[in-house]
């Protein structure tokens, strides 16, 4: 029963694997037939039982219809035999038409094949026109661009070349000629690039080279226009009544006549003015410019271009090693900087983006800085001061040149302040010398007029006012010929001073204080200085001295007419609350008073002079009853030296007699204490006295007005006082007084008292005075030795107490 049931249950499923395996199509027969084995044991052979039953009846169904359709088969067979003979028949028909159609074809073949050959001729040609029509365009332009090649014309070549690229190319594209003309367009850019920037190197190189000339130009373009408008505004000033420049040299009315001549330059120089484009080709930069822009490499340029201008501009701002020896140095030097930055300017506007402002200024600030410091460091080693002014003019011509261009000057002008104070060094310098050779060449003698044209000479070139002159000749002026050389010198240095002041864009009030601020440096430290070194030297002697001292009093009584000269230039009132006041009374106060320490001086060394002619005999028995002869000479010398000193102030010739008589007294006393001076007898003190008196009777005859009572003759008093003392040989008054305000000897000193009194004691008996004393009085003896006594004590007690 189990296994019965089993193969109802195999059946089906063969059925359904068989059912597969005529539906599907072959290549998926082999799961399904994997799946027989894949069953139970004996399913194969049940499947293999249930195929042959399937085939076998298939098999009986082909039978049934081959059987069914078998007569329909015998019939076609049966027609297709009768086709048979009429279908030979019909292609032996078909044959000899056929022939017939082909022989009588033959001639029309070859016609139509002419026709058709003739045809394609046509076409072809047509299709060549068409194709050579489209070519000839391109080839005309690319021939178009290669005699613009030649012809130089690149810019016209680039845009050529942008038009057969962009137009022609594109429709010829195909052929091989194109690809070799559009590889050779690189090459032809290239070789653009290449000669356009040998162009601009060529235009850089010349424009370094004529960057002077171009300077110059500009220079000299920019003062013409300065000279027109200086000479315009004087017109202006004259008619108004106004006086806007500073120069008292040109007179006013000049100025129509000056303004005229100007006109008349500038009408000829009209038709002869250049411009930078008259003097530079720049076409090389607007070409290579275009041509870069073209090519889409401006930047390249730009940069270039720009590195190429700095490396021109460190050169341009190099000097020269000699450049501060001439003008000429310095003037090449500011016109090639000029023509660069023109150059430069005409570039910033002309092009867009290849210069900008903030580049230009950045180079402007940098080779100003340049600028500044080789001026500062040049400038030093000037030391004439032509050169400086020349070289300050042009320093406001090329400022003003370069202001006209849009280029800030301030720091220029900043730098010529520093070179006027250079300016003024060099000036007074120069006026040193100038003084000196005025010194060096004065006689120190009054001026001495004959008649009226002689005074009149004087007082125009020095502002003295005495009416006692004008009124007979011959006369003579007080001072020597020295002051109005001084006075005319000193107005000089004050033209020479506003010449630097000039064309510095200043007002009045600020050219008055450099005036009067350089007038006193003049006044204060050169003409001070070489009046101090003139009394110094050793040649110039007394009677020099004195009229030095007279010169300066009339100098610093000039000063306000300097003052006022000043003034009448500047418009600008003394009175005015920050004006500088001339400095001329200190400075010829301290001249007087260095000649009046040097008078002091060379009085006291000629009576040095006169003191050692002195030859004393002092171990003399008796005086010769008269002064001695070097005392007279010296008196007599004293007496005309004092007769020169009436021209001085009082107060001068006072000091110097008192001087004189102090320092006489002075060497006369140390010619008594000398301590080479070992005896000393009462002759020879005698003698002493004597010439004491006549140097007291020199003081008591008022060799200089001025002096009260015997103030003079106190010079001697120490002398006096000690010759009293050992003529009446009072001791016991000297000693008994001593130290008392009403003491009859005072002024002497004990120790010069007891110095004095040793060289006069016996030591070596050639002393006769005191022989005398030890034959007849022995006591006196032993009372001069009890006041040496007295006396060496009264100095150890004075020392003791100091």
């Amino acid at each position: 029963m189990a296994e019965s049931g089993e193969t109802l249950g195999t059946v089906p499923e063969h059925e359904r694997i068989l059912q597969e395996i005529e539906s599907t199509d072959t290549a998926c027969v082999g799961p399904t037939l994997r799946s027989v084995y894949d069953d139970q044991p004996n399913a194969h052979k049940k499947f293999m039982e249930k195929l042959d039953a399937c085939i076998r009846n298939h098999d009986k169904e082909i039978e049934k219809m081959c059987n069914f359709h078998h007569q329909g088969f015998v019939d076609a067979i049966t027609e297709l035999l009768k086709v048979r003979t009429n279908a030979e028949k019909l292609k032996v028909q078909v044959t000899d038409t056929n022939q017939r159609f082909q022989e009588a074809g033959k001639e029309v073949i070859i016609q139509t094949e002419d026709i058709i050959r003739c045809r394609i001729q046509q076409r072809n040609i047509t299709t060549v026109v068409e194709k050579l029509q489209l070519c000839l365009p391109v080839l005309e332009m690319y021939s178009k661009l290669k005699e613009q090649m030649s012809a130089k014309r690149y810019y016209s070549a680039l845009k050529t070349m942008e038009q057969l690229e962009n137009v022609y190319f594109p429709r010829v594209s195909q052929y091989r000629f194109c690809q070799l003309m559009i590889e050779n367009l690189p090459k032809l850019r290239e070789d653009i690039k290449e000669i356009s920037m040998s162009d601009l190197k060529d235009f850089l190189e010349s424009i370094r080279k004529h960057s002077d000339k171009i300077g110059e130009t500009a220079m000299k373009q920019a003062q013409q226009q300065k000279t027109f408008s200086v000479a315009l505004q004087k017109q202006n000033n004259v008619k108004f009544g106004k006086n806007m420049y500073i120069n008292d040299r040109v007179p006013e009315e000049r100025n129509e006549i000056v303004l005229k001549h100007t006109f008349e330059e500038e009408d000829e120089n009209e038709e002869e003015v250049l411009t930078v484009q008259d003097l530079v080709d720049f076409s090389p930069v607007y070409r290579c410019l275009h041509i870069y822009s073209v090519l889409g490499d401006e930047e390249t340029f730009e940069n270039y271009y720009r590195k190429q201008r700095k490396k021109q501009a460190r050169l341009v701002l190099q000097p020269q090693s000699h450049m501060h020896e001439t003008v000429d140095g310095y003037r090449r030097y500011f016109t090639q900087i000029v023509g660069f930055f023109v150059v430069e300017d005409h570039i910033l506007h002309v092009t867009q983006g290849l210069v900008t402002r903030a580049y230009t200024d950045e180079l402007w600030n940098m080779a100003l800085s340049k600028i500044i410091a080789v001026l500062r460091a040049h400038s030093s080693y000037c030391t004439d001061p032509d050169l400086v002014l020349e070289l300050k003019n042009l320093i406001v011509i090329f400022a003003d040149t370069l202001q006209g261009y849009g280029f800030p000057v301030n720091r220029l002008f900043d730098l010529l302040f520093e070179i006027r104070d250079q300016y003024n060094e060099t000036l007074l310098k120069k006026w040193a010398a100038v003084f000196r050779d005025i010194f060096e060449e004065d006689n120190y003698s009054p001026i001495s007029i004959a008649n009226e044209e002689e005074y009149k000479i004087v007082i125009s070139k020095f502002p003295f006012q005495d009416s006692d002159l004008e009124k007979s000749f011959p006369k003579k002026f007080p001072m020597s010929q020295s002051v109005p050389h001084i006075y005319i010198q000193v107005k000089e240095f004050i033209y020479a001073s506003l010449k630097f002041s000039e064309s510095l864009h200043r007002s009045s009030t600020e050219i008055d204080d450099m005036l009067r601020k350089s007038t006193n440096l003049l006044l204060t430290r050169t003409l001070n200085s070489c009046l101090l070194n003139l009394i110094r030297k050793p040649h110039i002697g007394l009677t020099e001295l004195v009229q030095i001292i007279i010169n300066t009093t009339h100098l610093e009584q000039a000063c306000k007419y300097l003052e006022d000269f000043i003034t009448n230039i500047t418009n600008i009132s003394q009175d005015t609350v920050h004006t500088t006041r001339l400095y001329g009374l200190s400075t010829f106060k301290d001249a007087r008073h260095a000649a009046e320490g040097e008078i002091y001086t060379k009085l006291n060394q000629k009576i040095d002079e006169f003191v050692q002619l002195a030859d004393y005999d002092w171990t003399m028995s008796e005086p010769d009853g008269r002064a001695s002869g070097y005392l007279i000479d010296l008196i007599n010398f004293l007496r005309s030296i004092f007769q020169v000193f009436t021209h001085l102030p009082g107060k001068v010739a006072q000091t110097a007699c008192m001087s004189a008589c102090q320092h006489l007294s002075t060497s006369l006393m140390q010619m008594l204490l000398d301590s080479e001076l070992k005896q000393i007898s009462m002759g020879a003190i005698q003698q002493f006295n004597l010439d004491v008196i006549q140097c007291e009777l020199f003081a008591s005859s008022e060799p200089v007005p001025g002096f009260q009572g015997d103030t003079l003759q106190l010079a001697f008093i120490d002398l006096r006082q000690l010759l009293d003392l050992f003529m009446v040989w009072d001791w016991s008054t000297y000693l008994a007084d001593y130290g008392q305000p009403a003491s009859k000897y005072l002024r002497v000193n004990p120790n010069t008292a007891l110095t004095l009194l040793e060289k006069m004691k016996d030591t070596s008996k050639k002393n006769n005075i005191f022989a005398q004393f030890r034959k007849n009085d022995r006591d006196k003896q032993k009372l001069i030795e009890t006041v040496m006594k007295q006396l060496r004590s009264l100095v150890n007690s004075m020392s003791q107490h100091t």
